[in-house]
Protein backbone atom coordinates (compact mmCIF):
# COMPACT_ATOMS: atom_id res chain seq x y z
CA UNK A 1 0.00 0.00 0.00
CA UNK A 2 1.79 3.26 -0.55
CA UNK A 3 2.44 5.64 2.05
CA UNK A 4 -0.05 8.61 2.24
CA UNK A 5 1.83 11.92 0.93
CA UNK A 6 1.46 15.10 3.31
CA UNK A 7 -1.70 16.33 1.18
CA UNK A 8 -3.13 13.20 1.46
CA UNK A 9 -2.68 13.41 5.67
CA UNK A 10 -3.73 17.08 5.24
CA UNK A 11 -7.31 15.79 3.56
CA UNK A 12 -7.60 13.14 6.66
CA UNK A 13 -7.36 15.52 8.79
CA UNK A 14 -10.47 17.57 7.48
CA UNK A 15 -14.10 16.77 8.55
CA UNK A 16 -16.14 16.91 5.64
CA UNK A 17 -19.33 17.53 7.54
CA UNK A 18 -18.09 20.51 9.53
CA UNK A 19 -15.28 21.43 7.16
CA UNK A 20 -13.03 21.85 10.70
CA UNK A 21 -9.61 20.66 10.46
CA UNK A 22 -8.76 18.00 13.63
CA UNK A 23 -5.31 19.77 13.95
CA UNK A 24 -6.18 23.04 15.06
CA UNK A 25 -7.06 22.53 19.00
CA UNK A 26 -6.50 25.12 21.98
CA UNK A 27 -3.70 22.45 23.12
CA UNK A 28 -1.69 23.31 19.90
CA UNK A 29 -2.53 27.18 19.80
CA UNK A 30 0.95 29.05 21.26
CA UNK A 31 -0.58 31.86 23.41
CA UNK A 32 1.30 35.23 23.84
CA UNK A 33 0.82 38.71 24.44
CA UNK A 34 -0.11 39.24 20.89
CA UNK A 35 -2.98 37.11 21.04
CA UNK A 36 -4.10 36.61 24.91
CA UNK A 37 -7.35 38.45 24.41
CA UNK A 38 -8.80 36.69 21.69
CA UNK A 39 -7.63 33.44 23.12
CA UNK A 40 -8.78 34.02 26.11
CA UNK A 41 -12.59 35.35 24.29
CA UNK A 42 -12.73 31.77 22.20
CA UNK A 43 -12.32 29.93 25.25
CA UNK A 44 -15.00 31.55 27.07
CA UNK A 45 -17.06 31.28 24.12
CA UNK A 46 -16.68 26.96 24.08
CA UNK A 47 -17.72 27.23 27.98
CA UNK A 48 -21.39 29.33 27.07
CA UNK A 49 -22.37 29.41 23.45
CA UNK A 50 -24.43 31.78 22.61
CA UNK A 51 -24.51 33.64 25.65
CA UNK A 52 -21.12 35.22 26.30
CA UNK A 53 -19.33 37.30 23.27
CA UNK A 54 -21.92 36.77 20.79
CA UNK A 55 -20.86 37.31 18.12
CA UNK A 56 -17.04 36.38 18.71
CA UNK A 57 -15.07 38.56 16.18
CA UNK A 58 -11.23 38.16 16.08
CA UNK A 59 -8.80 39.88 13.34
CA UNK A 60 -5.53 40.33 12.09
CA UNK A 61 -3.37 40.31 9.52
CA UNK A 62 -2.59 37.13 7.21
CA UNK A 63 -1.10 33.72 8.66
CA UNK A 64 -1.02 35.12 12.60
CA UNK A 65 -3.42 31.93 13.84
CA UNK A 66 -7.25 33.71 13.39
CA UNK A 67 -7.76 29.94 11.69
CA UNK A 68 -6.71 28.60 14.09
CA UNK A 69 -8.65 29.83 17.06
CA UNK A 70 -11.94 29.75 14.94
CA UNK A 71 -11.61 26.38 13.97
CA UNK A 72 -10.05 25.20 17.83
CA UNK A 73 -14.03 26.86 18.75
CA UNK A 74 -15.47 24.49 16.54
CA UNK A 75 -13.54 21.37 17.54
CA UNK A 76 -13.86 21.92 21.43
CA UNK A 77 -17.75 22.26 21.15
CA UNK A 78 -17.52 18.91 19.15
CA UNK A 79 -15.18 17.44 21.51
CA UNK A 80 -17.28 18.77 24.51
CA UNK A 81 -20.82 17.78 22.96
CA UNK A 82 -20.90 15.65 19.69
CA UNK A 83 -24.45 16.26 18.75
CA UNK A 84 -23.37 19.94 18.38
CA UNK A 85 -24.22 20.99 14.57
CA UNK A 86 -21.03 22.77 13.61
CA UNK A 87 -20.41 24.64 10.48
CA UNK A 88 -16.77 26.31 9.74
CA UNK A 89 -16.79 28.39 6.28
CA UNK A 90 -15.11 30.34 4.08
CA UNK A 91 -16.80 33.82 3.07
CA UNK A 92 -16.07 33.11 -0.54
CA UNK A 93 -17.82 29.57 0.08
CA UNK A 94 -20.82 31.27 1.91
CA UNK A 95 -20.79 33.53 -1.51
CA UNK A 96 -20.74 30.63 -3.66
CA UNK A 97 -23.72 28.93 -1.97
CA UNK A 98 -25.58 31.83 -2.15
CA UNK A 99 -25.18 31.94 -5.66
CA UNK A 100 -25.87 28.27 -6.77
CA UNK A 101 -28.57 27.98 -4.63
CA UNK A 102 -30.23 31.36 -5.79
CA UNK A 103 -29.50 29.94 -9.62
CA UNK A 104 -31.11 26.82 -8.31
CA UNK A 105 -34.17 28.56 -6.91
CA UNK A 106 -33.28 26.19 -3.67
CA UNK A 107 -32.52 29.80 -1.62
CA UNK A 108 -34.99 28.61 1.20
CA UNK A 109 -33.27 25.38 2.14
CA UNK A 110 -29.95 27.30 2.09
CA UNK A 111 -31.09 29.12 4.89
CA UNK A 112 -32.65 26.27 7.00
CA UNK A 113 -29.52 24.44 6.87
CA UNK A 114 -27.89 27.38 8.43
CA UNK A 115 -30.74 28.10 11.00
CA UNK A 116 -30.02 24.15 12.11
CA UNK A 117 -26.22 25.18 13.23
CA UNK A 118 -25.38 25.80 16.74
CA UNK A 119 -22.50 27.46 16.11
CA UNK A 120 -21.52 29.21 12.54
CA UNK A 121 -17.77 30.02 11.62
CA UNK A 122 -17.02 32.19 9.30
CA UNK A 123 -13.55 32.74 7.57
CA UNK A 124 -12.47 35.83 6.02
CA UNK A 125 -16.12 37.49 6.81
CA UNK A 126 -14.64 40.83 4.69
CA UNK A 127 -15.08 39.62 1.87
CA UNK A 128 -19.00 39.61 1.97
CA UNK A 129 -18.60 43.23 1.30
CA UNK A 130 -20.25 45.03 -1.67
CA UNK A 131 -22.04 41.71 -2.60
CA UNK A 132 -25.30 42.83 -1.47
CA UNK A 133 -27.01 39.54 -2.05
CA UNK A 134 -24.96 37.51 0.09
CA UNK A 135 -24.98 40.79 3.05
CA UNK A 136 -28.98 40.58 3.05
CA UNK A 137 -29.24 36.17 3.14
CA UNK A 138 -26.18 36.57 5.84
CA UNK A 139 -27.91 39.39 7.84
CA UNK A 140 -31.38 37.28 8.19
CA UNK A 141 -29.00 33.75 8.60
CA UNK A 142 -26.99 36.02 11.75
CA UNK A 143 -30.70 37.51 13.40
CA UNK A 144 -31.96 33.67 12.71
CA UNK A 145 -28.95 31.96 15.11
CA UNK A 146 -28.83 35.55 17.15
CA UNK A 147 -32.10 35.13 18.22
CA UNK A 148 -32.08 31.42 19.07
CA UNK A 149 -28.81 32.29 21.46
CA UNK A 150 -26.70 30.34 19.03
CA UNK A 151 -23.04 30.99 18.37
CA UNK A 152 -21.57 33.00 15.90
CA UNK A 153 -17.87 33.38 14.90
CA UNK A 154 -16.17 35.37 12.64
CA UNK A 155 -12.51 36.60 11.57
CA UNK A 156 -11.57 38.98 9.33
CA UNK A 157 -8.14 40.94 8.12
CA UNK A 158 -9.65 44.12 9.83
CA UNK A 159 -12.07 45.23 12.20
CA UNK A 160 -15.73 46.22 11.39
CA UNK A 161 -15.37 49.84 11.22
CA UNK A 162 -12.47 49.25 8.50
CA UNK A 163 -14.11 47.17 6.39
CA UNK A 164 -15.06 49.45 3.28
CA UNK A 165 -18.80 48.42 1.44
CA UNK A 166 -20.05 46.44 4.49
CA UNK A 167 -23.65 47.16 5.13
CA UNK A 168 -24.63 49.35 8.45
CA UNK A 169 -26.67 46.89 9.61
CA UNK A 170 -23.97 44.31 9.63
CA UNK A 171 -21.53 46.37 11.27
CA UNK A 172 -23.81 46.91 14.03
CA UNK A 173 -24.44 43.28 14.40
CA UNK A 174 -20.73 43.01 14.27
CA UNK A 175 -19.86 45.37 16.85
CA UNK A 176 -22.56 44.48 19.15
CA UNK A 177 -20.61 41.37 20.13
CA UNK A 178 -16.94 40.83 21.03
CA UNK A 179 -14.02 42.14 19.38
CA UNK A 180 -10.46 41.04 19.29
CA UNK A 181 -7.63 41.54 17.73
CA UNK A 182 -4.47 39.19 17.04
CA UNK A 183 -0.96 41.21 16.27
CA UNK A 184 2.74 39.87 15.37
CA UNK A 185 3.94 37.83 17.88
CA UNK A 186 6.83 38.80 19.62
CA UNK A 187 10.38 36.31 19.48
CA UNK A 188 9.60 34.60 22.91
CA UNK A 189 6.07 33.91 20.70
CA UNK A 190 7.85 32.77 17.79
CA UNK A 191 10.62 30.88 19.23
CA UNK A 192 7.77 28.43 21.13
CA UNK A 193 5.76 28.39 17.87
CA UNK A 194 8.68 26.87 16.35
CA UNK A 195 9.08 24.53 19.30
CA UNK A 196 5.23 23.45 19.27
CA UNK A 197 5.79 22.77 15.76
CA UNK A 198 8.96 20.48 15.97
CA UNK A 199 6.95 18.69 18.10
CA UNK A 200 4.14 18.14 15.97
CA UNK A 201 6.40 16.88 13.35
CA UNK A 202 8.46 14.81 15.60
CA UNK A 203 11.62 16.43 14.28
CA UNK A 204 14.28 17.87 16.32
CA UNK A 205 15.93 21.21 15.06
CA UNK A 206 19.22 22.93 16.89
CA UNK A 207 18.07 26.33 19.23
CA UNK A 208 20.42 28.05 16.87
CA UNK A 209 18.56 26.99 13.58
CA UNK A 210 15.50 28.16 15.53
CA UNK A 211 16.88 31.41 17.11
CA UNK A 212 17.92 32.09 13.81
CA UNK A 213 13.98 31.86 11.82
CA UNK A 214 12.38 33.32 14.85
CA UNK A 215 14.72 36.49 14.69
CA UNK A 216 14.36 36.86 10.61
CA UNK A 217 10.78 36.05 10.65
CA UNK A 218 8.69 38.10 12.34
CA UNK A 219 5.11 39.10 11.04
CA UNK A 220 3.44 35.58 9.65
CA UNK A 221 3.41 32.34 11.50
CA UNK A 222 3.19 30.52 8.10
CA UNK A 223 6.11 31.75 6.88
CA UNK A 224 7.68 30.61 9.69
CA UNK A 225 6.45 27.14 9.75
CA UNK A 226 7.30 27.24 5.61
CA UNK A 227 11.06 28.27 7.25
CA UNK A 228 10.86 25.13 9.35
CA UNK A 229 9.78 22.50 6.95
CA UNK A 230 12.76 23.76 3.97
CA UNK A 231 15.43 22.71 7.08
CA UNK A 232 13.32 19.59 7.61
CA UNK A 233 13.09 18.64 3.81
CA UNK A 234 16.72 19.60 3.24
CA UNK A 235 17.87 17.37 6.52
CA UNK A 236 15.78 14.60 5.29
CA UNK A 237 17.11 15.17 1.76
CA UNK A 238 20.72 15.30 2.73
CA UNK A 239 20.18 13.61 5.67
CA UNK A 240 22.52 15.98 7.60
CA UNK A 241 21.97 19.17 9.80
CA UNK A 242 21.99 22.18 7.77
Amino acid sequence: MPEKTAEDRSDADIDKLTNLNRRYTFGSFVVGSNNELAHAASLAVTKNFGKVYNPLFIYGGVGLGKTHLLQAVGNQAISDQQDKKVQYIYSERLTADIVESLKNKTIEEMKQRYAKLDLLIIDDIQFIAGKERTQDIFFSTFNELYGKNKQIVLSSDRPPSAIPALEERLRSRFEGGMIADIGIPDYETRLAILKMKCKEKNFEVDENSLAYIASNIQKNIRELEGALNRIIAFSQIYNKTP
